[in-house]
């Protein structure tokens, strides 16, 4: 008989981690007497429900099956949400239950979109607490993506397949395996990028979340302003550095790691990345003299530099209000949420390869038209690729944008304006945070949203971050069968 044991396992051992994780923010609780123990309380109710789920489902020999790893990627996304939603609701700053779950999935997803209007008076506990989700979810894609996804096959994610096991039941060891190296890399990219953060001017708390939320490439701040509260260019030089570093592949890191040297020279995904990011600030910067924005020339290249960074890793820090820049610069950065970074890292989007593999095909398509007899050998980073991949990335990005109208039409329904409607959608599937209009764009936030559509926006966070098919795949009843 099959049983899914191994999976609410796994979930007992992340909801032991995310409890013991929700000590640190009380110790910022104690340290600042904030008189208040909604960490303590989160974290012992956490900790003993994961504890209820171990040893509930304790096994001799613990496996994962195809359905069973589909179920347990959704799962596991959900019940932190759920649970790291506890100290918003037990806090003293009256979350509703629908803000709560919203802030929770947001930090989670590394989405970035906040509820809370005055970050710079908020409860530090709580400022470090959405830091650390962000930082536990960058690290959480990381490991699915290059151990999990790929066995799926979702959406041409089994190109990023690392060496070894080809079947589910030999993931546990595998991700363990991967896990150490990724965890060790991912934790020293973070404490380099506190480190300048404080050395060019942020205070120790200051540094400590900034990193966190920059190597997630989530974009949670701790003051309204967001990074542009610093007015440091030094800081926005490192942010864009380590934003950069979080949004190529980080298989990469575990090529270097095995001695292959020249991985982030020869990627075909981390120069495509490059090559994007020299075009759309080239685009800006023109765009940005065009409109005789008020500032130096420098200032020019260092404001179009940094926002399209921070928008298409999908991280979300700003330092200026780009949607007072005229609607070219709406547009523009609307397109930029829809791409992301590269597959494989903590950056999310629709990703670089698929859009590569897509002009790749366009390309292969003319070429029949002119030669119709000859024959196109497809390939990717010196792999020959399939007509099922091609498909496979194909049906991803029209999934992706057939579920962005769906997300968008839902919000107009529940109220929303149509710029509101849009950027919403599209900020949540692609995972990037701030929107565009008054209300959710750069300078905004989404308290004033109907609880309706913070559920919809939640939900679109999550099938944009687990990339669509893994959460879709839950709701046809065959999947259910034995």
């Amino acid at each position: 008989m099959v049983t899914n044991k191994t999976v609410f396992f796994l979930i007992g051992i992340l909801l032991i981690v995310l409890g013991a994780s929700m000590l640190a923010p009380y110790l910022i609780q104690v340290m600042y007497e904030e008189n208040s123990h909604s960490f303590f309380s989160s974290s012992f109710v956490t900790i003993f429900i994961g504890i209820l789920f171990v040893l509930g489902n304790l096994e001799k020999e613990f496996k994962l099956n195809l359905r069973q790893t589909f179920l347990f990627s959704t799962l596991a996304w959900l019940m932190v949400a759920i649970f790291g939603s506890l100290p918003f609701l037990f806090s003293e700053n009256e979350f509703t239950i629908s803000e709560a779950f919203f802030e929770s999935m947001s930090g989670i997803t590394t989405t970035g979109a906040t509820i809370i209007s005055d970050l710079d008076n908020s409860p530090k506990s709580i400022l470090l607490w959405r830091a650390i989700m962000q930082w536990l979810g960058g690290i959480g894609i990381v490991v699915m993506a290059i151990t999990i996804l790929p066995l799926l096959k979702v959406g041409g994610m089994q190109l990023f397949k690392m060496e070894g096991p080809d079947t589910t039941e030999k993931i546990l060891p595998r991700t363990i395996e991967v896990a150490a190296i990724i965890i060790s890399t991912y934790v020293a990219l973070t404490f380099f990028c506190g480190l300048f953060y404080w050395i060019f001017g942020m205070t120790i708390f200051d540094s400590v979340c900034h990193a966190m939320t920059t190597i997630a490439t989530g974009g949670f701040s701790t003051h309204n302003d967001s990074i542009g509260f610093f007015k440091n260019s030094n800081i926005e030089i490192v942010a864009s550095i380590f934003i950069i570093l979080g949004s190529i592949p980080f298989i990469s890191y575990l090529k270097f790691s095995q001695g292959n040297r020249n991985i982030f020279f020869n990627d075909v995904q981390i120069k495509g990345l490059i090559y994007l990011l020299v075009v759309s600030i080239t685009i800006m910067f023109i765009y940005l003299l065009f409109i005789n924005f008020e500032s130096s020339f420098i200032d020019k290249i260092r404001i179009s530099s940094f926002n399209v960074i921070s928008i298409l890793s999908g991280t979300g820090y700003v330092t200026d209000d780009f949607g007072l820049w005229g609607k070219f610069s709406l547009v523009f950065f609307l397109f930029l949420m829809f791409i992301g970074g590269c597959a494989g890292s903590t950056a999310c989007g629709i990703k670089i390869f698929r859009l590569q593999m897509l002009l790749i095909f366009l390309r292969d398509q003319i070429k029949k038209l002119i030669y119709p007899n000859s024959v196109i050998i497809t390939k990717y980073n010196n792999q020959k690729i399939s007509n099922d991949f091609i498909k496979s990335v194909i049906i991803f990005i029209f999934t992706f944008l057939f579920i962005f109208l769906i997300i968008a039409m839902l919000l107009s329904i529940s109220g929303l304006d149509f710029i509101t409607s849009i950027s919403g959608a599209a900020s949540s599937i692609s995972n990037v945070g701030p929107g565009l209009g008054e209300m959710i764009g750069p300078n905004g936030n989404y308290k004033a949203l109907p609880d309706l559509s913070k559920w919809i926006l939640a939900a679109g966070m999550l099938l944009g971050r687990l990339e669509l098919f893994a959460v879709l795949v839950l709701f046809f009843p065959s999947f259910w069968r034995n």
